[in-house]
């Protein structure tokens, strides 16, 4: 066997082991999820038939021809009783592009299908393409919005990094043909853009993030909400806020919908990111919160703080301490598949059940946005705790008093 097979088969080899290796949970100690030990999809996950050419008469060395950074930011829906992801995959020339990745448990042992996804492109091409959110609606198609980035054509000689962001609208009924329809129309530059599973009133039902720019929200005030009449034509004509930021707070300078909300008997369950800045840069985090089951505009639930934030390894990479996720799984048992990207370089999953993200939204203290208000929280929760071990130890006393007895 020639060098070159020899390198070849190595290279397989040890995709091979890395695709098959078994994912374990680590305990996160707080109660509310756990996490697992491995990405479940990073940059090596992707096909090797995507980076070499494996000829040996034009590749004569086996170099890696087209290179791929990262595997982030992934839509998720179950399919055919596989968890399918659709990855944000980046190349080394950074355009990113959507990749179909599949597990039969959700947690370990993803695989590329054998083609990334082709985005047909409009009159105007997008320059890149990144975050697709799905959602399963009630008319029966599977809706994909995403953004689109394009050079901002009002940009000033010389100024190469100044973009616009609008919302991208794809739909399939069977995960491989995808049609594109007209990018959302928007008074604002859209950034992130999901579509609820339902009509409401009759219409498309969208969750917003209106911003003055590509990267300051300005007068965008948080999470919106606009109610569409055609989804082949759609354009935001109304938009309310309904999830604000606020001051001093993990979603101070931005915050925006995550994957689609999940319908619960409780009310809608939300997944969103937060932003702060910080002299370390912008700091992503995510956190939960609850709305009204007959109108989704209504928050009635949202405790404090953070639910998830990147801790350890995640917190390094290639935008460094940041969580971000577009995409989550609920089993008929409950069970809650989080897929999360951390430090905008791989793909996590962490796993909770509905039961537990309503018993955190619900039991948690709220915000009270003064440190004085958080102390008279904690000083509540110790008051309570001191009342329950006292009766509990009375209990116990009572009880080896009788058994003397």
């Amino acid at each position: 066997m020639s060098d070159y097979s020899k390198k070849m088969k190595e290279l397989i080899k040890n995709q091979e082991v890395l695709l098959s290796k078994v994912n374990e949970k680590k305990l996160s100690g707080n109660g509310f999820f756990d996490r697992y030990i491995n990405p479940i999809i990073t940059a090596n996950h992707t096909p090797l038939n995507w980076r070499y050419d494996f000829n040996p008469e034009t590749n004569p060395y086996l170099m890696e021809r087209i290179g791929i950074n990262s595997t982030l930011n992934a839509g998720a829906i179950k399919w055919d009783d596989n968890y399918l992801l659709v990855v944000r995959v980046e190349g080394a020339d950074r355009k990113s592009f959507f990749a179909i990745a599949e597990s039969h448990n959700g947690v370990d042992n993803f695989r590329f299908r054998e083609d990334p996804l082709v985005i047909p492109e409009t009159e105007n091409p997008d320059t890149n393409v990144y975050d697709m959110r799905l959602t399963a609606h009630e008319d029966g198609w599977i809706y994909g919005i995403f953004c689109t980035e394009r050079k901002d054509p009002t940009a000033a000689d010389g100024d190469l990094s100044s973009a616009v962001a609008a919302a991208g609208i794809v739909r399939t009924k069977n995960m491989n043909k995808w049609e594109r329809l007209p990018d959302l129309i928007s008074k604002s530059q859209q950034r992130n853009v999901v579509l609820h599973p339902e009509f409401v009133d009759g219409k498309y039902a969208l969750y917003t993030r209106p911003q003055d720019g590509f990267i300051e929200t300005g007068k965008g005030g948080g999470i919106g909400w606009a109610l569409i009449d055609n989804i082949e034509k759609a354009e935001i004509k109304t938009e309310i806020i309904i999830n604000f930021r606020y001051y001093h707070t993990v979603k101070e300078l931005k915050n925006g919908e995550g994957p689609q909300p999940i319908k619960t008997t409780m009310g809608w369950l939300h997944l969103a990111h937060g932003v702060r800045n910080c002299a370390a840069g912008l700091r992503y985090v995510l956190y939960l919160y609850l709305t009204d089951l007959q109108d989704p505009t209504i928050v009635i639930a949202e405790p404090a703080g953070y639910f998830m934030a990147p801790v350890g390894k995640e917190r390094v990479g290639d935008v460094s301490n940041v969580l971000f996720s577009n995409g989550w799984i609920v089993d008929e048992d409950g069970t809650v598949f989080i897929y999360y990207a951390s430090s905008d370089t791989r793909m996590h999953v962490a796993t909770t059940t509905i039961d537990k993200l309503l018993d955190y939204c619900t039991n948690s203290p709220a915000d009270g946005y003064r440190t004085y208000k958080s102390v008279l929280a904690i000083k509540e929760l110790v008051k309570k705790n001191k009342t329950y071990l006292n009766e509990k130890a009375e209990l116990l006393n009572n009880y080896s008093k009788v058994e003397s007895v």
